[in-house]
């Protein structure tokens, strides 16, 4: 009977080792649910607005969400796999910033009306992760980004400010096992909506986002080094022509950023 216990406990050690490695601790079900059911789809999905009535009824689960996410040790986080360690901080980014607009819901148009005096809303720490209190600036600059662990930049287009100028919020969490292809889709969406990006005449007309974050389309991803190398990778869903394609190759295409639209992506 000794032995059978010893053996049972050790098959549960063994059984949490590896749940933590691969990130199947924490179940993104419930934040899940609650994209499908509140978030409404515009123009094929290439942008969608989100009921914050419906996530203000729902907030309690929300703020569950958030509370689980809080228990994942910064120790724990680096045993999973890259794949699930994005898909949480995306995941985190996203949940955080709908409940930071539901602390002025509904008597808000924009995002940029919260914060305080000297510091902007992204600067607010009110979330805690990976065992300290955050701002959706550290979790966006430093543990995306400024760690140096992913190099993707098609985070961008999966991580959501609120707003309607920012790429879709996705009716569905980021999941480890799939992420790449879910990112893949957001990025051909968003380059797609010639709302946001668009070829006029001969000039590409692109997202802010572009203009913000440049340095990060010319890290090395998939080998590209310059941003005019990732339009071209995405020539097919930006409609660029091959007389601009071969401009863009040649670092002589002429490229423009439009206004960002900070209005919130309410219903």
């Amino acid at each position: 009977m000794r032995m059978l216990k010893i053996r049972w406990f050790i098959f549960i050690a063994i059984l949490s080792v590896n749940q933590a490695a691969f990130g199947q601790n924490i179940d993104h079900e419930l934040w899940g649910k609650l994209l499908n059911k509140n978030i409404i789809s515009d123009n094929g999905g290439r942008s969608t607005q989100v009921d914050y009535d419906a996530m203000m009824n729902d907030r309690k689960i929300i703020k569950d969400y958030l509370d689980t996410l809080s228990t994942v040790s910064e120790n724990e986080f680096y045993k999973w796999s890259k794949q699930d360690q994005l898909a949480f901080l995306i995941n985190a980014y996203n949940a955080s910033t709908v409940e930071l607009v539901l602390t002025g819901w509904p008597n808000l148009k924009s995002i940029k009306e919260l914060g305080g005096w000297f510091s902007s809303p992204w600067e607010v720490e009110f979330v805690s992760l990976l065992g300290k209190t955050r701002s959706l600036d550290d979790i966006e600059h430093n543990l995306i980004r400024g760690s140096g662990r992913y190099n993707d930049p098609r985070i961008h287009f999966a991580v959501n400010c609120a707003s309607i100028g920012c790429p879709a919020l996705r009716a569905e969490a980021y999941i480890g096992s799939k992420l790449d292809e879910q990112l893949r889709e957001q990025t051909n969406l968003f380059l797609s909506d010639q709302r946001r990006n668009r070829v006029e005449s001969s000039t590409i007309q692109l997202s802010s986002i572009f203009k913000w974050y440049r340095e990060d389309f010319e890290r090395g991803w998939k080998g590209f080094d310059r941003l005019e190398e990732f339009l071209l990778a995405h020539a097919d869903e930006m409609a660029i022509t091959a007389p601009i394609a071969q401009k863009l190759k040649l670092g002589k295409a002429k490229i423009e950023f439009m206004d960002y639209n900070w209005r919130l992506n309410e219903k």
